[in-house]
């Protein structure tokens, strides 16, 4: 009876933080697409932690599905806004809040690369730190059509996904606590979000 009892207790448990947590992750990654200053990839890696914990089966799978779905979404409304924005004789606030994130020179280089290689800039600048928002601002600029803009923004929100989910499974790897292997995972991802400019302030100081 007692063994019955707690499984009974904690079935419920576990059902209760997937059922906060898949909604809780998939809310804070669209607002985080929309609004850059979440940091979603730190949120999805801490995910992939405790799901790499987790008995339950497809728990991996749900987190990659979760972010890279709200990730894609985040990002197609966002997109529209700035479309929106771009048509619009005063512009908008979602387009202002895009330049302002898109500095001259990145946006310069975002555009050269965009001409070059087109979809495969929109692939890479979602795992580059800091290269969403001038590539898509850069998309805006050529005027991509949505549809096409989509397209690319799909694998796009997938590798990205994979990408922060594989920190968070080597940091669950790590320690057998699923508290240190989300530290562990946020901090890496800590590092590789500051590594580039760090690179960039050595580089120009040298």
């Amino acid at each position: 009876m007692t063994v019955l009892a707690a499984t009974t207790t904690v079935v419920p448990t576990a059902s209760t933080q997937q059922a906060i947590g898949y909604p809780s992750l998939f809310l804070l990654v669209l607002i985080g697409a929309l609004v850059p200053v979440v940091p979603t990839g730190a949120l999805v890696s801490s995910a992939a932690v405790v799901a790499f914990h987790q008995t339950a089966p497809f728990s991996l799978a749900l987190v990659f599905v979760t972010a890279s779905t709200a990730a894609f979404l985040g990002d197609a409304t966002l997109y529209w806004l700035g479309r929106r924005g771009m048509g619009s004789r005063n512009g908008s606030r979602w387009l202002e809040a895009i330049r302002s994130r898109a500095p001259e020179e990145r946006l310069a280089r975002a555009q050269e690369k965009l001409a070059a290689h087109g979809v495969a800039v929109l692939v890479l600048s979602r795992l580059v730190p800091a290269g969403r928002l001038p590539v898509m601002l850069a998309c805006l600029l050529a005027k991509w059509p949505m549809r096409r803009f989509a397209r690319g923004n799909l694998p796009a929100c997938l590798a990205w996904a994979v990408t922060y989910q594989l920190i968070g499974i080597l940091g669950g790897s790590l320690f057998s606590e699923p508290w240190e292997g989300v530290v562990a995972a946020v901090a890496l991802t800590l590092v590789i979000s500051v590594a580039p400019s760090l690179w960039r302030r050595v580089r120009s100081a040298g």
